[in-house]
């Protein structure tokens, strides 16, 4: 059997998915007896396409479970909390850390435990000692797999990952046959790495994403300036074997989501920590919080000036498309920055927490957030957006103002229902 210990949004989408892979059970541990009963009748605390159909399909293969004692029947458990951040943020190993020992504690001899959460260098290393002072008479084989999770798309990555990472303490030992098995199941590629080495691989990926994200908003923005259109060059560069097909260049609102950003500022601090030159990481992040500001710039720049206390609607809360994550969401700050003025917002499944947007309604459809109001806002590009008439927003709107940065809405027919629309990295005066 193999098991997953900690069941956030990285758990739950790996051990489904590890599931549905032909091994004959899973054990899925979480303290949390109400998640598990809700996770074992198929009620999810996230939103992932394919998710609850992937777990109909295999609900018999996989067992949610309170008792920490059922992880002693597993050669394999998978240590897969999601590590929380701050507003700055630092990640926060208290959780990762109580549940680490509890999880050792569990474990029987032989097993090995595999750390999927997202750790600093140095960490592993650490756990690695804890461990022998914990349970010195048993021999556990600790390694670190390195998380492959892009929310919105968590169960295609957790079903057909492009490589695995695996941080051990020698690299040249082979793994133990058990933990070798399910990484062969995929069958892609497995480098195996000193821990250190892996834990800072994850960090360079994001790091290697920023600076893709980061070239594509500074570009875009001066193609705002001097009436160019990004969504016209980026073909071009696409097909530059320098830069390549997959190439991360549509531009954003900042740097969307925590994981990046939260490796920026890791970076950011080790360099000031050993002495390093961090420059371009930190450009990379006041880029980020330069871009975040675009929506409320450009609605304070274009809404009528005599318009008394304007009301304005969002389409969209969550960070990005097909998730209901809203950590570092552009909505949530476009909400606070537009405080007090009168807002209404839509999203089909992220939630609004009163407590941080008081002067916001939450609506239950996109033609409700967009009626009346003296602009609009989609600030996530959900595909049901794209597939409203902009006559019709026209027709509901009291304005014509729609801030829409990832150009979800087409183009031509904004224009010809005397929609004024702006779009992330098009000619502002055409628009």
């Amino acid at each position: 059997m193999i098991g997953f210990s900690g069941l956030s949004h990285l758990g739950i989408i790996s051990s489904i998915a590890l599931a549905s892979k032909g091994h004959d059970t899973v054990i899925a541990f979480s303290p949390d007896d109400a998640l598990c009963r809700d996770l074992s009748h198929g009620r999810f605390p996230i939103y992932e396409k394919g998710l609850a159909e992937l777990f109909r399909d295999h609900v018999g293969k996989i067992q949610f479970t309170s008792d920490p004692a059922a992880l002693k029947s597993c050669a394999v458990v998978h240590l897969s909390l999601d590590i929380a951040t701050d507003d700055q943020n630092r990640g926060n190993l208290d959780r990762f850390q109580s549940l680490f020992e509890s999880t050792v504690d569990s474990l029987t001899a032989d097993t090995a435990l595999v750390v999927m959460s997202q750790l600093q260098p140095g960490t592993m290393r650490r756990l690695a000692r804890r461990i022998q002072k914990m349970r010195a008479e048993r021999n556990i084989n600790l390694y670190y797999q390195v998380e492959t999770l892009i929310f919105g798309n968590a169960v295609e990555r957790a079903l057909n990952p492009e490589r695995f990472i695996v941080g051990c303490e020698n690299p040249a030992d082979d793994l133990p046959a058990p933990y070798k098995a399910i990484l062969a199941v995929f069958g892609c590629p497995v480098f195996r790495m000193h821990y250190e080495s892996a834990e800072l691989a994850k960090i360079s990926i994001n790091i290697c994403l920023a600076a893709s994200l980061s070239v594509a908003n500074t570009m875009a923005e001066l193609c705002e300036s001097v009436d160019a259109d990004w969504a016209e060059i980026i073909p071009a560069l696409k097909t530059d074997r320098r830069i390549g097909p997959y190439s991360y260049l549509v531009p954003g609102l900042g740097i969307g989501g925590g994981n990046i950003e939260r490796d920026l500022a890791a970076v950011s601090d080790m360099a000031q920590s050993y002495g390093t030159d961090g420059g371009t990481v930190d450009a990379f992040l006041s880029n980020s919080r330069h871009r975040k500001s675009w929506p409320i710039e450009i609605l304070e720049k274009y809404l009528p000036p005599k318009t008394d206390n304007p009301k304005v609607g969002i389409w969209g809360i969550a960070y990005k498309a097909d998730t209901a994550s809203t950590k570092n969401s552009p909505a949530i700050e476009l909400i606070r920055a537009l405080a007090p003025r009168q807002i209404k917002a839509y999203d089909p499944q992220a939630k609004l927490d009163p407590a941080t947007a008081p002067t916001c309604v939450q609506v239950s459809s996109a033609r409700q957030a967009v009626e009346g109001v003296d602009a609009l806002a989609i600030m996530t590009p959900w595909k049901e957006f794209s597939t409203v008439d902009p006559a019709e927003i026209k027709a509901a709107m009291s304005g014509r103002i729609v801030v829409d940065p990832f150009g979800v809405l087409d183009r031509p027919k904004c224009r010809a229902a005397d929609l004024r629309q702006f779009v992330l990295g098009a000619p502002m005066e055409t628009t």
